[in-house]
């Protein structure tokens, strides 16, 4: 955190030693929304459709797990290849212009685009954004850290996953943040499998959030996917008692988002971007998940 210079010197300290030094980040101007050929096939809320989800998760069939393998490679594909893209000096609107691009050219529809309103592609997130941050023309600076969050619809299967990326030299509070939210992640999909009770992931997270000595950020939580964007189960990444058992054929996401500071976040006047209240960084990792036989199948990976 930039630390203002009004601050006591030993205030300044403290808050150094806590959050470590980045900009905080406020929304800038950004572009207008990007256009998607006809050709394209589109999901069921830009066609105005209401899609029937169960109330229960589904548990898919050997169709419905390779509509979601290939829907989940391509995004999981645009994902690897932003990563070499995210410099020092790019805008967040130019990764947009990038996962956009990428989407098309693969024949899928950038799934963000026009959900519930959003204007863009792609989410990218910044420092003390958490979630939702909508691409804009703000440079990139050197030590910043950005959340990707790519997910696409591909021959009527929605795949999602994201992950924070370092932007040039990031300090040491940064690199931990990073690292440790991969790890919540990772470990998380370790435990993964038939008849495993979903709220175990959110204490497995809980746990090794706090062994990092960072904390989960609990407004935020996985999903089920598919034909349809977001619907049952709800994965949460901290302390729980969500009911229900995986069970082979299900898919969903994990999505832990930690940060240095407090659990406490703000929706701004856009009504999409989510900041921490103190300022602090946060970091987001996310895989979807197929629950198998024996275990978990990361689809983005």
């Amino acid at each position: 955190m930039r630390i203002p210079k009004a601050l006591s010197p030993r205030l300044q300290k403290q808050l150094l030693r806590r959050f470590g030094i980045y900009d905080k980040v406020h929304p800038a101007e950004t572009t207008p929304s990007r256009l998607v050929p006809e050709h394209i096939e589109k999901p069921d809320y830009i066609l105005g459709k209401l899609l029937n989800t169960s109330k229960k998760p589904e548990i898919k069939n050997e169709e419905q797990i390779k509509g979601m393998r290939n829907s989940c490679n391509v995004a999981a594909n645009i994902l690897k290849i932003v990563q070499p893209f995210v410099q020092p000096g790019v805008t967040t609107d130019d990764i947009d212009e990038l996962v956009h691009t990428l989407s098309l050219e693969a024949g899928a529809y950038p799934s963000p685009l026009h959900y519930k309103g959003f204007p863009k592609s792609v989410c990218t997130s910044v420092n003390n954004v958490a979630v939702h941050g909508i691409p804009d023309l703000r440079p990139l600076q050197n030590g910043d850290i950005v959340n990707v969050d790519i997910t696409v619809f591909f021959k009527g299967y929605h795949g999602d996953c994201s992950k924070t990326f370092l932007v040039g030299d990031v300090d040491d509070h940064g690199l931990h943040l990073v690292h440790a939210t991969e790890d919540c992640l990772n470990q998380a999909i370790k435990i993964c499998g038939p008849d495993v009770p979903f709220c175990d992931i959110g204490f497995r997270i809980h746990r090794i959030a706090k062994r990092h000595k960072l904390t989960v950020l609990p407004a935020f939580v996985g999903h089920g996917i598919g034909k349809y964007f977001h619907g049952p189960p709800e994965i949460y990444h901290t302390q729980n008692r969500y009911p229900g058992l995986m069970k082979p054929g299900m898919t969903f996401t994990i999505e832990p988002v930690l940060s240095h500071g407090n659990e406490n976040t703000i929706l701004l006047e856009d009504g999409w971007t989510v900041t921490t209240e103190d300022g602090a960084r946060a970091a987001q990792a996310e895989h979807t998940i197929l629950i198998t036989e024996d275990g978990a199948e990361i689809l983005t990976k």
